[in-house]
Parts: structure tokens; sequence; C-alpha cells
């Protein structure tokens, strides 16, 4: 009992450094498909249907692994569960690297996915060995850095895969996360579990969350295809309002539930994971739509650039997606968690119109593209540290695995939301589609942003330190 009084060991700079460069190797390897995909298609003689399926496989495992693991690790101890976790990330990037084929890669990637559950987990141990105002600070830098890590990934996938070879871009990224994960298992201390042993996992509410967040992925991937078909994607919803319904009445009784339902009641939890997942369907149109923008011939409307012109044209985007963490984080602490969010939010749905009424010149979508990825960043990492500081210390792994998973699917219906327009914009004959579809899409992605100002308001102002 004396044990547990015992104030926790604090962390420097060090440590919370090692987190950070983690979070870029993460961010990095989880990024390097999309921009590849072409490419991966050609060399492994893949379908479209198959290259679908390669580019939402890592996203359906992070959308499971992530509630599990921030749940396991405030039952067990965050560090614990990190490197366990990074073992299986350092393992699926192997596999990877080392794939001969498709069905080798998809396994390496369902392994990868497990990378998702690193970022709350960060914040547990954070949260476990930093004051509340330096816990604002140190997430929004990891965030920042994991954003980051993402878009120097996205850039770089291309010239290496080119340069040297596919196995290459898996491979390199990986090196760094292993070399990463020694690191914060030197420099971090452990800290305490704070759930007993004994309270066992819950997993009926485990296997009926996955079946909810896959087939609710599937819908949201396969639905511009399936929209011929409504008997297809009937079943499809009726599915999975089926494993909703037997969610929710499992993790009702059960003693030790996976998500308590009665957390997502609470409005310090549902009020940012719906400004998340608004904002998040925002951002991510704009993300599926400017690179598409930027590749339309020039004798149509668009500039006809290339691959690696397009990675050139989103890199002041990358710079300030990777600065918006470290800025919300102290913004947080200096003027509270609603003030950031709400200018954000101005500051993403203004950038989101002004693309819409005008983007006939390169710089007019790379200035929106910057103020769209800074808003982005601003956003979500002010809700998530928000999040991570309201809760109870306990809570703080499934608290934030919840609001990255909403993050998760809001990039997910956005993107679908944008190919759709496009699909259904273009000709028969043409693989060009009308500009209307353009715009309309940005418009609808400010609109619903702007709307998000309405919850943003109601938020608690956060603490300030």
């Amino acid at each position: 009992m004396t044990a547990t009084l015992v104030p926790p060991l604090r962390i420097g700079k060090a440590a919370v450094g090692a987190l950070g460069i983690l979070a870029v190797a993460t961010g990095a390897l989880e990024s390097v498909v999309t921009p590849t995909l072409p490419l991966l298609q050609r060399e492994l003689d893949m379908s479209p249907a198959e290259g679908a399926l390669l580019s939402i496989v890592l996203l359906i495992t992070g959308a499971l692994v992530t509630p599990v693991a921030g749940k396991l690790g405030d039952r067990y101890g965050g560090k614990r569960i990190l490197i366990r976790l990074m073992v299986m990330v350092s393992a699926g990037g192997l596999v990877s690297a080392l794939a001969p084929n498709l069905p080798v890669l998809l396994l390496g990637q369902v392994l990868q996915g497990a990378m998702v559950g690193a970022l709350p987990l960060s914040f547990i141990l954070v949260r476990e060995h930093l004051s509340a105002g330096e816990s604002k600070v140190a997430i929004g830098v990891v965030s920042g850095l994991f954003v980051g890590g993402g878009m120097a990934g996205t850039l770089s996938a291309g010239p290496v895969a080119e340069g040297l070879s596919r196995h290459w871009m898996f491979a390199l990224p990986t090196f760094a996360v292993s070399g990463s994960t020694m690191l914060v298992n030197r420099l971090m201390p452990h800290d305490p579990p704070r759930r007993p042993d004994d309270a066992g996992v819950d997993w009926p509410g485990l296997v009926l969350l996955s079946g909810t967040l896959v087939t609710l992925v599937l819908v949201l991937a396969l639905a511009p295809d399936i929209g011929s078909q409504p008997l297809v994607l009937g079943a499809l919803i009726v599915v999975l309002a089926a494993f909703v319904t037997g969610w929710i009445a499992v993790e009702r009784r059960a003693a030790s539930p996976m998500v308590d339902l009665r957390m997502l009641t609470r409005p310090a939890m549902w009020k940012p994971c719906v400004l998340t997942f608004v904002i998040c369907v925002g951002t991510s149109v704009a993300v599926y739509l400017v690179p598409q923008l930027f590749a339309v011939p020039a004798d149509e409307y668009g500039f006809g650039a290339s691959a690696t012109e397009i990675g050139f044209f989103l890199l002041p985007g990358a710079v300030a997606a990777s600065l918006a963490g470290p800025i919300s984080g102290i913004g947080a602490r200096r003027y509270g968690s609603r003030a950031v969010v709400t200018a954000g939010i101005f500051l993403m749905a203004t950038a989101l119109i002004a693309v819409a009424a005008v983007h006939t010149e390169i710089w007019h979508l790379v200035i929106g593209k910057v103020m769209i990825s800074l808003a982005n960043g601003l956003c979500v990492t002010a809700m998530v540290t928000s999040t991570a500081t309201s809760v109870d210390r306990g809570d703080t792994g499934i608290a934030t695995s919840l609001v990255l998973v909403t993050r998760v699917l809001g990039y997910a219906v956005g993107a679908q939301i944008g190919g759709a327009l496009l699909t259904a914009a273009t000709p028969s004959g043409s693989d060009v589609p009308a500009e209307s579809a353009f715009v309309t899409g940005l418009v609808i992605a400010g609109a619903v942003t702007a709307l998000s100002l309405l919850v943003a308001r109601t938020m608690s102002k956060g603490v300030k330190e």
C-alpha cells in the first residue's frame, strides 16, 4: 500500500525526445503505401480491388488495436504495452520489406497496424510523469512529430522505392522504429499498473467492437463501388447495426468493459470525439482532392503535375502539420483548449472555402493546404490534450484512443466523400472529372467544419498553466 503513495518519477527532455523519435518513425512507416500504391500494383500484379484492400488493411487494424492498446495500457502500464506493441510493428515492417507477394505484404500490414496504438500509450507515459501543463506541451510535440513523420514518409516513399526498391521503403522506417523503441525502453521509467490484473479482458466486447469497426470501414471503403448493388450495401448495413447493438448490450453488462459507455456520455469525451470526426472529415476531403487537382492536365483546368512535383507542392503543408502539434500544446496550456480549437476550426473553414473559390494558380493550393494542415493539427492535438488531462489518470489511454479512433474514421469518411464526388462527376470515356466536383467537395467540407463551431463553443475552456 505504501508503494502506491510514492510519487511517480519525473522524466526529462531526453525521454520525451525518445517518444518523439518513435512517433516520427511510426508515422513514416504508416504512410509509405499510399503514395506508392500504383508502383506496388504494377510490381505485385494487383487488381484495383486488391490495391484498395492493401490501402485500408492497416487502417482497419489500427482502428481495432487503438482502443485495446489504450485499455491495456491503463490496466497494465503504458510502457509495458508500448514496447510489446512496437516489437509487433517491427516484425510487421520486416515482413512487408521481405514480402514476395500480396498475401505476405497484407500480413505485414496487419502487424504494422498495431503502431496506431502507440499514441495513446505515449500519452499515458507523459501524463504519468509530467504535470498537467507540461503534459499538454509534450503531447502536442509527440502528436506533431507523428503527423510530421507521416508526411515525411509520404514524400520520401516514392523516391526510395524508385531509386532503391519497394523493399527499402518499408525497411528504412522499420529500422528507425526498432532503434527508437530501444531508446524509449532505456530512457523511459516504468509506470505502475492502475488496474488489477484479475479484472480480466472483456473478450466478447473486444470481438464485437472489432466486428463493428471492420464492417464500418468496409462500408466506407466499398460504398462507391457497390452503390449499384443495394442488396450488398443493405446487407453490410444490417451486419453493422447488429454488431453495434450487440456491442452496446455486452458493454452495459460487462464487469470490466473494454469501453466504459458511461465515459462516452461525459461532455469531456463526446464533444472531442464529435469535433475530431467532423474536422478530420473536412481535412480528409482536402487531402484527397488537392493532389488530384494538381494532377489534372494543364489543358483542362489543372496543372499537369507529376508525382515528384506534387510531393514538392505538399511539402509546406507537411512542415505546417509537424509544427501544429507543439504550437497547439503551448496554446492550450496558455489560453485553454477551447480557444485553440475555435481558432483552428475558423482557419480551416476559411481555407476550404477560399480554395473552393480560388484555385487557378499553384500557390493558391499550396497556401490553402498549409492552412488546412495547420488548422487540423491545432484542433486534433488540442482535443487530445484536453481529453488526456480531463479524465482520471487511469483512463488516459482508453479516452485518448477513442478520440484517435474517431480521427481514423473521419479520415476514411472524408476520403470516400471526395472519391465519390469525383467518380460521379467524371464523364463516360474520360479520366478528368468536372471542375464542379472539386468545388462542391471543398464547399461541403468547409460548411460542415464551420458548423462544428456550435459544439466547440460549448467546450470547457481547459486548464491554463
